[in-house]
């Protein structure tokens, strides 16, 4: 339930229907939103045993207990209330910050909180496509959808330090493990893009519905970016395997010598610096991102910035046609301000030559 930040019991209150009781504010935050319920005490006691039963193991905090003399003292007592208030968020939040998480996941906690169906949802999307969202849930899953782009990105950087360092069994274990990350993200991609067409029919103005459609195009992007990125690293990792295993004296492919990549590179140290030509091209040059690859690898990088700057063009020509787009209407609503300025200026003539006229009739009269 990661889409839960925080919980806090800020309050009480005494309620007489159906009969004098205390319930306590329980406040959830989430990412974009929050919320609130109001429990009473035996409810965090039935919350208690059934998740002691669901669970098989008691929750890692217990509940405040009650007053041994209760009975004799009065219920609403400001010092009794405001221990248990403490007791109880302090019950809520050893649970929510569990290195287990076997009792906020379970349902019996979700009912608890009154989490909504679509913020449920944001966790199990990937397995259940037609999960309903609202308007703030679908945000709570795009805010959590980049933050597991950027854990792909961080198992990517560990693969590359790790590729580095020479460990390749545990380079390719962390490109396998960002290649998964990377599928869920693109199942629970789909399911936001199919939940636009529900927010629109319920009220979702046009201009949102653009927004949050180039919100899925950009996570699409990203997502494409990274695939590359791990197919790359897939093919040279398995190369640097093969030429690890063959060894020196097994006849496997090694690294060319620098000299004849200097020499295939034409480079020469004695010739003079080369000055800048229109239309010439310069000598390629070896860089440490193009050294470990091989030719389908070099391929493959070349298509990924290609794309890349074919992303960024089509963002540049949405923003240009949106340019445009505001230039029309901000037009045509200067040539709908002349006219009004015209049948004004027509207005003021008229009444101009009747207030003449009047008073040429005045003076008559004088």
């Amino acid at each position: 339930m990661t889409a839960i930040q925080a919980i806090f019991i800020r309050g009480y209150e005494e309620r007489t229907v159906p009969k004098s009781h205390i319930v306590y504010k329980i406040d959830v935050q989430a990412h974009v939103r929050s919320w609130q319920m109001w429990r009473r005490y035996s409810e965090f006691d039935d919350l208690h045993t059934e998740l002691t039963k669901s669970t098989k193991s008691a929750p890692p905090c217990s509940l405040p207990p009650k007053h041994p003399f209760s009975i004799l003292r009065p219920k609403n007592e400001p010092k009794v209330l405001e221990e248990r208030r403490a007791g109880l968020e302090t019950y809520l939040r050893a649970i929510l910050s569990a290195k287990e998480d076997v009792w906020r996941e379970s349902q019996a906690f979700k009912d608890f909180l009154g989490i909504p169906v679509g913020r449920q949802g944001t966790l199990a999307s990937s397995h259940n496509p037609g999960v309903q969202f609202t308007s703030s849930t679908w945000l709570d899953e795009h805010s959590e959808l980049q933050g597991r782009l950027r854990d792909v990105w961080s198992d990517i950087n560990k693969r590359d330090a790790l590729s580095e360092q020479g460990d390749i069994a545990a380079s390719h274990k962390s490109n396998v493990t960002a290649k998964a990350k990377l599928a869920g993200v693109l199942a629970r991609i789909g399911s936001m893009e199919k939940a636009l067409q529900p927010l629109a029919m319920g009220g979702m103005s046009e201009g949102e519905l653009q927004r949050r459609t180039d919100m899925v195009a950009r996570l699409r992007d990203d997502c494409e970016k990274l695939s590359r990125m791990v197919t790359i690293a897939r093919q040279t990792s398995t190369r640097a395997a093969l030429d690890n295993a063959a060894g020196p004296s097994s006849g496997g492919v090694r690294a060319a010598p620098e000299s004849d990549r200097a020499a295939l590179l034409g480079s020469n140290q004695f010739a003079r610096p080369a000055r800048r030509v229109f239309g010439a091209s310069s000598p390629p040059k070896e860089s440490e991102t193009t050294r470990p690859l091989d030719n389908q690898g070099l391929l493959s990088l070349q298509q990924t910035q290609m794309d890349q700057q074919d992303n960024q063009l089509s963002q540049l020509t949405t923003i240009l046609q949106r340019h445009r787009q505001l230039g029309e209407a901000i037009g045509h609503e200067v040539n709908l301000q002349i006219e009004m300025l015209d049948d004004l200026d027509n207005e003021v003539d008229r009444v101009g030559g009747k207030l003449n006229s009047t008073k040429q009739k005045l003076n008559r009269l004088g």
